[in-house]
C-alpha cells in the first residue's frame, strides 16, 4: 500500500512581523514537505480580530517571499472557516462527545479562587456535564468536549519521544464560545484535519496543545496527524531569543543585508543536524532534512555563525543572484535602485567583491570605487594616505601607466618597480592608490580595480587626487 502523502503546514498568527523562530518552523516544514514531494500550505490563524490586521499578513507573506520558501495554493484564512469550526462542535454536542456548560466566568474565577485558598486544583470540573438536558436553563453557554477523566494521553512525539499525560489532569476545554465563535484549540483540529496535514512540525511551546488536540482528534473519530514538536530558539546567554539579543524578525535581518539563502542554511542548522555538515545548499538541506536530525535541547542564535554563513553563500552565489540581492536589500532599506551604470559597474567587479563580504552592505562598501563617481571625495582614513609624499610618489607613477598594456601583470610588474625604486614596499604604494582610487582604504585589490575601472578612468582618478593636494 503506497504511503499517504506528505502534507506540512505553518500557520503563524499575524500579529506582527514574522519572528525568526517562526520562519525556522516554516523552513522545517517547508523542507520536509519539499525533500518528499509532498506539499507545504499555509494557515493565517486570525481568528483573535482584536490583534490580527492586515499588515502583518502581509509582513508573514513578505517574509516567507524573501526566504524563498513557497506554498503550495492560497493562503487558508482560519476566521474564514469559522461556521466550518462550529459546525463540528455541533456534531460532537449531537453525538454525545461535548455537552453544554451554562457555568459562568464569575462562578469559575470564584472556584478557582476557593480552590487555590484551600490548596486544590484549579482544574475547572464543570457541574453541568452529566447534567440531564431537561434542566438546562435558557442562558448562554459553552460547548465543553466531554474529555476522558481516566487513563492517559501519549504523544508519539517525532522530536521529543513519549510524552505521557494523565487524563485526570486535562480539562474539558471549550470549544464554541457563548457567543457561538470557535476555539483556536477545535479551529486547530478541524483545520488540519480539512486541509490533509500529514505532519505537525511546530515549537514545543504547543506541547501540551497536542495532549488536547489528540482528545478531540480521538472523540471525532479522525486520525491525528505525526507530532514533531521542536525546541525553541535561545539567545547566546541562554534565555529565550527576544529584543533584548538584537533583531529577531525576518525583516530586520533582510534589512541588515543578509542573505536568503545564508539565512536559510543558518536556520537549518539551528537545532537540527547533517553529521559534522554547516554549510549546503537548499538541494541538499531538502535531501537531508529529517525530523530525525533535530535535537531536543533549545538551539543558540550565534551572529558570528550567520555572518560566516552568509559569507560562505555569497562567495558561491552566481553573479546575477547577487546584484538581485544587492537591489532587494535597498527596495528594503528605502534606498534608490542602482543605475544602469552602477549595475554594469557592479556587474563587472562582482568577481572581486564576493569573496570579501559577509552581507549586502559590506559588499556595496567593497564596491565604493566602482559606485562613486569622480570626484572621489576621500574618508578620513584615506585622506590621510594622501599626504603630499603619497601624491609625489602618485604624480612619477601616473605617466609610467599612460602606455601601459592594461593587464594585470603588466600593472603589477609597474607598480611593484616603482615602490622598488622609491625603497618602498608594495604595501606603502598600495595605499595612496587606494585612497585616490575609492577614497576607501578597505577595498579589493588596487590591481583589481585598476582592471575593472579601465584605464582612462584610473588615470583620470589618479589626476584628480594629485589636483586636490596641488
Amino acid at each position: 500500500m503506497p504511503e499517504a502523502p506528505v502534507v506540512t503546514r505553518f500557520a503563524p498568527s499575524p500579529t506582527g512581523t514574522l519572528h525568526i523562530g517562526g520562519a525556522r518552523t516554516a523552513l522545517f516544514n517547508w523542507l520536509y514537505a519539499r525533500g518528499r514531494g509532498g506539499r507545504f500550505l499555509l494557515r493565517i490563524e486570525d481568528t483573535d480580530r482584536a490583534r490580527s490586521t492586515a499588515q502583518a499578513t502581509q509582513a508573514i507573506l513578505d517574509g516567507l517571499a524573501w526566504l524563498g520558501l513557497d506554498w503550495d495554493g492560497e493562503p487558508l484564512s482560519q476566521f474564514a472557516r469559522a461556521e466550518r469550526h462550529a459546525e463540528v462542535a455541533r456534531q460532537l454536542l449531537a453525538r454525545g462527545k461535548a455537552y453544554k456548560c451554562f457555568a459562568t466566568q464569575e462562578e469559575i474565577a470564584a472556584f478557582r479562587e476557593a480552590a487555590r485558598a484551600e490548596g486544590k486544583s484549579t482544574l475547572f470540573r464543570s457541574p453541568w456535564r452529566e447534567a440531564d438536558p431537561s434542566t438546562h436553563p435558557d442562558a448562554p453557554f459553552v460547548i465543553r468536549l466531554r474529555a476522558p477523566r481516566a487513563g492517559e494521553t501519549v504523544i508519539r512525539d517525532r522530536v521529543q519521544g513519549d510524552v505521557t499525560w494523565k487524563n485526570r489532569n486535562l480539562d474539558d476545554m471549550v470549544l464554541l464560545r457563548s457567543d457561538g465563535t470557535p476555539t483556536y484549540m477545535l479551529a486547530v483540529v478541524v483545520d488540519d484535519h480539512d486541509m490533509g496535514v500529514s505532519h505537525v512540525i511546530r515549537g514545543d511551546d504547543h506541547l501540551a496543545n497536542a495532549a488536547r488536540q489528540i482528545l478531540l482528534y480521538e472523540a471525532l473519530g479522525w486520525e491525528a496527524p505525526a507530532w514533531a514538536h521542536v525546541p525553541l530558539i535561545h539567545g547566546p546567554d541562554g534565555r529565550k531569543l527576544s529584543k533584548r539579543h538584537g533583531a529577531t524578525g525576518v525583516e530586520e535581518f533582510r534589512k541588515m543585508g543578509y542573505p536568503a539563502a545564508g539565512m536559510r542554511n543558518y536556520l537549518a542548522r539551528l537545532g537540527w543536524s547533517h553529521g559534522d555538515d554547516e554549510f549546503f545548499t537548499d538541494e541538499q538541506a531538502r535531501q537531508w532534512f529529517d525530523l530525525s536530525g533535530i535535537g531536543k535541547a533549545p538551539a543558540r542564535f550565534d551572529f558570528r555563525k550567520l555572518e560566516n554563513l552568509c559569507g560562505r553563500h555569497m562567495a558561491v552565489m552566481d553573479d546575477e543572484a547577487l546584484l538581485a540581492g544587492v537591489e532587494d536589500y535597498l527596495a528594503a532599506i528605502g534606498q534608490a535602485p542602482l543605475s544602469a551604470d552602477q549595475r554594469a559597474g557592479l556587474r563587472a567587479a562582482m568577481y572581486c567583491l564576493k569573496d570579501r563580504s559577509r552581507t549586502y552592505p559590506q559588499l556595496l562598501e567593497n564596491a565604493h570605487f566602482i559606485l562613486a563617481s569622480r570626484p572621489i571625495v576621500p574618508d578620513r582614513k584615506a585622506a590621510g594616505a594622501l599626504d603630499t609624499v603619497s601624491i609625489g610618489i602618485l604624480k612619477e607613477l601616473t605617466p609610467q601607466l599612460q602606455d601601459a598594456s592594461w593587464e594585470r601583470e603588466t600593472l603589477e610588474g609597474i607598480v611593484t618597480a616603482h615602490a622598488q625604486a622609491r625603497g618602498l614596499g608594495l604595501g606603502k604604494l598600495a595605499r595612496p592608490l587606494r585612497a585616490a582610487l575609492a577614497g576607501r582604504m578597505i577595498t579589493p585589490s588596487v590591481f583589481d580595480m585598476m582592471l575593472v575601472l579601465g584605464r582612462e578612468e584610473t588615470l583620470a582618478r589618479l589626476t584628480d587626487a594629485q589636483g586636490a593636494r596641488a
